[in-house]
């Protein structure tokens, strides 16, 4: 049996087996594509070509295929053989290096918001030669980039790669005021993803799940989460050999898996990986929750990503660690020993902070979607203001740095940056805070409003985004000051006190927060529906604009593109709970009913003189509640046609909110109700108590 040092990266073509199979002029050469953002000649593309496909060849491959990222939220692929004919009807397996670098695919019937015309069907894929090519499922699978025939982004990975390109340009501006001589400066992450198992039998008998990978119905059972004892209590016989095959398939391909434990809720787990750059950490995540879903069969499973598949217990996120890193491996979100390492590190700090504060709209519009709108505050995962939690001391720094006082915390020092010493800020040296969106934790920030399904690379291109643009004022105003020391100082603090508002320490799911938030000016966007009308705002399209991130007319695109998703998705559940109430639990409920009826009438011909009073009480609710849930079926198949006239995606997505959410509340509401009251024996599909709680 192999070592997990054999194993691992066994089926990527890394930098160990180019180091191998490559010249040493050709690997030099696409080392400095790589590590530098060169431009990647074509003669080595070439050579690249070959040695990937004899690698390829010689563990059985047949196939490749340039593997995308579109903006239907999952990665996309289209195999072609190393097939090419010669002469006497014989054939040599072949690959160019401009098949490598470029691949063509129909860009007509991907989401394009607008950018495509579906008679305008070219789309072009280009080689992401800092992610490395892999073998899956015996096919060449090799990162792509795709883009129209007119260069508008399509996809998720374009966007990340130009987003890191500007924060690396703007950090690099920065450092060199510092002495730092960094080449490159790249944003770092390490997802952290949550998820659910349930026995894949029962997932078979619920229309609702194989639809819309969430429960549309379910009445809470009579233990859920509150005993806590789920949270890290031992794994599961059959959700341990989940994940060690998991962790297996993983490893082959690169994947860093490291940490696995239960989740809160019940049937709930988490997967979190080793920190990596955050386009290959964007590319390992979208594999992760792939293995997951396939891998889970193999074990008579099957893994939920949705953001909330069930009412009343924790739902799912994925909490997106960022940093930034230089090409020597410094994290400049690392406090450091020295003034000079102290002083860099509150600048940086400092553009996050602004970044936050200036942009919470984009940080919550990035993580908008119908699925994730049932989980945000929702007392278990952040709310929909954006704030920050920093600790309590490097708040106190930072409040000392704008009163220009003495920090009395480890050390009392002057709190002049630069030319006096700063107190050391030792990792961890504060509680986590979990209601906290926007979480200082040591030597990174941790965004925890990402829903799990979603992918990394949209918030991942905010924060980018974001942060460069403060980063450019800063270097701006810095480059051109007569006294570096005095200049630095007077920017930290006013910025300080610029944006402070934003850090909050103290419990984000109270009440008082929502109150005290709004008095602060900071931004409440509770839905999909309001989050997106940011993406419109002259001041983020010139943000985009500025760093070359987004054209407005790719703005445009993804402002479409989630839109028709959010209708989408909501039209969909809401025509498979209409399926259910009909076909499935409105006859249940009947059966039932009859049985009711016809044992109350044979009590009464048997013994007239006895009391059938629970009998009939539970007839009454039984035929009541029906006739409620038959009323609310038929208003909601009304407001679903009503959906169907002529409107703007905008004025779709607002009725879908508006209008069909709270009466599809409504038919559950009632249906849970009856779920109580029906024997159980006659309930149609699987209960919460059997999903989530099975052996």
């Amino acid at each position: 049996m192999p070592s997990m040092e054999e194993k691992f990266g066994s089926n990527v073509f890394n930098d160990t087996v180019m180091r191998q199979r490559l010249p040493k002029d050709t690997y030099r050469a696409l080392k400095r594509t790589i590590d530098e953002g060169r431009s990647l000649d074509p003669q080595i593309a070439s050579i690249v070509a070959h040695a990937m496909k004899e690698w390829a060849i010689d563990k059985g491959v047949t196939h490749y295929t340039h593997w995308f990222q579109p903006m239907t939220g999952i990665t996309a692929e289209k195999h072609d053989a190393f097939i090419t004919p010669v002469e006497n009807g014989r054939i040599i397996q072949s690959f160019s290096g401009s098949e490598l670098v470029r691949g063509e695919s129909d860009a007509s019937s991907f989401p394009s918001g607008g950018l495509r015309s579906t008679f305008e069907a070219r789309g072009y894929t280009a080689w992401d030669p800092t992610s490395y090519a892999f073998i899956k499922d015996g096919v060449l699978c090799i990162p792509t980039a795709f883009c129209a025939y007119g260069g508008e982004a399509l996809d998720k990975k374009t966007p990340l790669l130009r987003s890191m390109e500007a924060l690396s340009k703007q950090a690099v501006r920065v450092l060199k005021l510092f002495g730092r001589d960094a080449k490159r400066v790249v944003p770092t992450v390490g997802p952290e993803q949550e998820y659910f198992l349930i026995d894949r039998n029962m997932y078979h008998r619920r229309t609702d799940l194989i639809f819309t990978g969430r429960t549309l119905f379910g009445a809470h059972p009579p233990k859920g989460q509150e005993l806590e004892d789920h949270y890290y209590g031992a794994i599961r016989p059959r959700v341990q050999a989940f994940m060690r095959e998991l962790n297996d398939e993983l490893w082959k391909l690169g994947v860093l898996a490291k940490t696995e434990h239960n989740e809160v809720a019940p049937s709930q787990h988490e997967m979190a990986p080793v920190y990596t750059i955050v386009n290959i950490a964007a590319d390992h995540n979208q594999l992760t929750m792939e293995m997951m879903k396939k891998i889970a069969e193999h074990h008579d499973l099957v893994c939920l990503l949705a953001e909330k598949p069930f009412d009343g217990v924790n739902g799912s996120g994925k909490h997106n660690n960022w940093s930034m890193t230089t090409d020597t491996g410094y994290n400049l979100l690392e406090p450091g020993n020295s003034p000079y390492d102290s002083a860099q590190f509150l600048l940086f700090l400092t553009s996050v902070i602004k970044a936050v504060d200036e942009y919470p709209d984009l940080l919550r519009m990035s993580v908008a979607s119908a699925g994730n709108d049932h989980r945000l505050g929702a007392n278990e995962a952040p709310p929909a203001i954006i704030s920050m939690f920093l600790g309590d001391e490097l708040t106190e720094i930072l409040r000392s740095i704008e009163a220009g006082t003495i920090y009395e915390g480890h050390e009392a020092q002057e709190m002049t940056v630069g030319v006096h010493v700063l107190p050391k800020f030792p990792k961890d040296n504060t509680d986590r805070n979990r209601t906290s969106p926007f979480a200082f934790t040591g030597n990174k920030f941790e965004f925890r409003s990402l829903g799990a399904s979603q992918s990394i690379s949209d918030c991942n291109v905010v924060i980018n985004t974001i942060v460069a643009e403060s980063l450019r004022q800063f270097a701006d105003e810095l480059e051109g000051a007569e006294d570096f020391q005095s200049a630095l100082h007077a920017l930290i603090v006013r910025e300080i006190k610029a944006h402070k508002r934003v850090i909050f320490n103290g419990n984000g799911y109270s009440a008082e927060w929502v109150r005290e938030a709004e008095r602060r000016g900071l931004p409440n966007l509770p839905s999909t529906v309001d989050a997106l009308e940011s993406l419109l705002l002259e001041k983020n399209i010139r943000l985009f604009g500025i760093h070359g991130v987004f054209s407005e007319s790719e703005i445009r695109s993804r402002y479409e593109i989630n839109l028709e998703a959010y209708s989408k998705v909501i039209h969909i559940e809401a025509e498979t709970m209409l399926t259910m109430v009909r076909r499935e639990i409105m006859p249940a409920v009947i059966r039932f009913a009859k049985q009711m009826a016809e044992t109350a009438s044979a009590i009464k011909a048997y013994a007239p003189s006895l009391s059938c009073m629970p009998e009939e009480k539970l007839l009454l609710d039984l035929t009541a509640s029906t006739h409620s849930l038959y009323e609310a079926a038929a208003k909601l198949d009304d407001a679903l046609l009503q959906s169907g006239h002529p409107m703007s995606a905008h004025d779709q997505a607002v009725y879908m909110h508006d209008i069909i959410l709270p009466v599809m509340a409504e038919v559950r509401s009632i249906s849970d109700h009856l779920e109580t009251i029906t024997d159980s024996r006659e309930w149609p599909f699987p209960t919460y108590a059997q999903l989530l709680f099975q052996d």
